[in-house]
């Protein structure tokens, strides 16, 4: 039999989709790498990483706690409130936040004083869905705020590079999204909530993600154009685009195992491809 705490930190995992954190992640890492040429030191890379973690867990826990009574209602989601009881969601949310701002500020003082704005961006995607149907694009917005906050973590300014790579992780998960809200569909349009499904359809959601995906390819495309990356990058291009491909012919099927194992697959290899590519290219 588990011990308690291990039992909770198992349940606490699940509740925040934890596995999860390997999508935005990559991301963050190479953009430090390539504001970094390559070699960022051993206390940047550990503090972003650790920044990462704690901003998506307290992002996840913020949209459990404000979701708590939808998810209830939610057949898919029903037994989330399961795993974790409300207050010690809310006093992991605090902790984590906190720690998320005392460790930004460590990095330097454009990190510590951009904290709390970040913070605030993750934390409104969760609002959304209550009053816009642009939701999706808003939960590309708080994950692009990590290749952003890697390269302000080792530069202390924002360049163009990063925007263009954010601008990518805006359209990719924007477009995963809409891939995974389908699930959600007959519930988002009986509850009222905001979801661009509900307003286009099924059909039209998923012709919408294929060209969010090409776009987010474009972006990749010219994130190497504009940190001069090399051969070894743009070589991974063809295995992106063919894991989106992938991801979009599992959807197309409407089959809701194929969906889920498609929509993991294809998203961790995408975004595990895209930091090996940086950084092959910046250490050959």
């Amino acid at each position: 039999m588990d011990r308690p705490a291990e039992n909770f930190v198992s349940r606490f995992l699940r509740l925040i989709r934890f596995s999860h954190t390997i999508f935005a992640l990559p991301f963050a890492l190479g953009a430090l790498l390539v504001a970094a040429n390559g070699r960022p030191t051993a206390r940047l890379l550990i503090l972003v990483v650790i920044c990462m973690v704690l901003a998506r867990t307290a992002a996840m826990l913020f949209n459990r706690l404000i979701d708590w009574s939808i998810d209830q209602r939610n057949p898919r989601t029903a037994a989330r409130h399961l795993l974790v009881n409300k207050p010690a969601a809310w006093i992991m949310l605090l902790v984590t936040a906190a720690g998320f701002v005392f460790a930004s500020a460590a990095i330097n003082q454009l990190t510590g004083l951009l904290a709390p704005v970040a913070l605030a961006i993750i934390f409104f995607y969760s609002l959304t869905k209550r009053f816009t149907s642009a939701t999706h694009f808003f939960l590309g917005l708080a994950l692009a705020i990590a290749p952003a906050g890697a390269w302000i973590a080792e530069k202390g300014r924002l360049d163009l590079p990063p925007l263009i790579l954010g601008t990518g992780v805006i359209c990719w998960v924007a477009g995963f999204d809409l891939i995974y809200a389908t699930q959600d569909v007959d519930f988002d349009r009986r509850e009222g909530l905001r979801s661009l499904v509900v307003q286009l359809g099924v059909a039209g959601s998923l012709r919408l993600a294929q060209w969010l995906h090409g776009f987010m390819l474009l972006a990749l495309i010219g994130f190497g154009l504009t940190a001069n990356l090399g051969a070894a990058y743009y070589a991974a291009m063809p295995l992106i685009a063919l894991a989106l491909v992938y991801e979009h012919h599992s959807a197309g099927s409407l089959d809701l195992a194929g969906m889920n194992r498609a929509f993991f697959q294809s998203n961790a290899f995408v975004s595990a491809l895209f930091v090996v590519a940086v950084a092959i290219d910046r250490w050959i």
